[in-house]
């Protein structure tokens, strides 16, 4: 890609993250196109479609998310890295409103653009539940595929207006239901908010 093609390319992916942070998964193209100043073809050349968009912008995210629980799988206690990496998954998704769906919907639909994404990101945390439960500190009824509804779940209810004031202490709640032989006040990362869209 030429220089100024990548450089047009990212100031695409830039708005597109802030309009899709403001209106959500479901966010108009050609919206996304006129606030970057590029035309309606510009952009689906770039991406062909919405779904196409929504990954590039969630694939970067999700690619940390995977790195962070490899390097928690060595770096934190089994229980404190469970509950870390869940933190913060289900932040980043509640960045984007409207994108759980899409990322539930896409773990089932092999042609979904989002798929593998999705896929790698729940391998990652199924890993650390694995290790978590081999450990004897997480409950043994649960999988990696109940650990990334969970998460849905939870970036579900920081987007609900009625649910968002109380979003912390619905993490709390869940994370103590996984994480056994610990306080149902545990301990949280010190950076830890939840998100609360308006």
């Amino acid at each position: 890609m030429r220089a100024d093609a990548k450089k047009n390319y990212e100031h695409i992916l830039a708005v597109a993250s802030v309009v899709v942070t403001q209106h959500g998964a479901d966010a108009s193209m050609r919206d996304i196109a006129r606030r970057a100043g590029v035309g309606l073809g510009t952009l689906y050349r770039h991406f062909p479609t919405r779904e196409a968009l929504l990954d590039t912008l969630l694939r970067a995210g999700f690619d940390e998310l995977t790195a962070k629980a490899c390097e928690l799988e060595t770096a934190s206690s089994p229980d404190d890295a469970l509950v870390s990496w869940l933190h913060d998954v289900v932040t980043f998704t509640g960045n984007y409103q409207g994108v759980v769906a899409a990322m539930i919907a896409a773990i089932e639909d092999t042609d979904s653009a989002l798929h593998a994404s999705c896929v790698t990101l729940r391998t990652a945390g199924a890993r650390l539940l694995t290790r978590t439960q081999a450990a004897g500190l997480a409950r043994s009824d649960m999988n990696g595929d109940d650990l990334f509804s969970l998460a849905a779940a939870l970036a579900w209810l920081g987007d609900q207006p009625s649910s968002a004031p109380r979003a912390e202490r619905l993490f709390r709640i869940i994370a103590s239901a996984i994480i056994t032989n610990r306080p149902s006040n545990l301990s949280l990362p010190a950076d830890f908010q939840m998100n609360q869209n308006p």
